[in-house]
């Protein structure tokens, strides 16, 4: 019997790595220009809009709350993506707004946004290589068969370590 090897296809995000990426991110929108406001996509983008808020000094925060996922009875990468629904949008087409999430994937939610706020500035902090052209920035790209767990998908806990797992499995 084989295992897969969770570390071979996720990978996993740090708070700390969110941070660094999304002051990275803030540095490089900061030297494009003043923005009116920003724009998170529910609900990945909240916390990336939050911290950009914060180094930006925006206080004009709104958002375009769509889901694309399935059910919620599955989750991590055996999660499909579903149809989308627009439960909330905004008005106006973006123009000198920030629209943020904090990764375009197969580009399917990037698409139907981007579709209404059309003058509005994407900035994701990460990238897939089919969601990649939607964007305006993003700080890092992943390959597209890789399935990413952001901090606030995972809960810390203990692990036994390896040698000690092998040690019960043979009782």
């Amino acid at each position: 019997m084989t295992t897969r090897n969770p570390y071979e296809d996720d990978i996993v995000i740090s708070w700390a790595e969110l941070h660094r990426d999304t002051r990275y991110l803030s540095s490089v929108l900061h030297e494009l220009g003043a923005w009116k406001g920003i724009i998170a996509i529910t609900r990945g983008g909240m916390v990336p809009a939050a911290l950009i808020a914060r180094e930006l000094d925006i206080r004009l925060i709104d958002t375009v709350c769509i889901t694309s996922y399935g059910t919620g009875e599955v989750s991590g990468a055996e999660q499909a993506q579903g149809s989308l629904k627009i439960l909330k949008s905004v008005s106006g087409d973006g123009d000198g707004f920030l629209l943020v999430d904090d990764l375009v994937d197969t580009g399917k939610t990037a698409q139907a946004v981007r579709a209404m706020l059309p003058k509005a500035h994407f900035a994701t902090l990460y990238a897939k290589p089919a969601g990649r052209p939607i964007v305006d920035t993003f700080v890092k790209e992943f390959k597209q068969n890789k399935w990413i767990y952001f901090p606030w998908d995972i809960d810390y806990q203990f692990s036994t370590p390896i040698k000690d797992r092998s040690k019960s499995q043979k009782t």
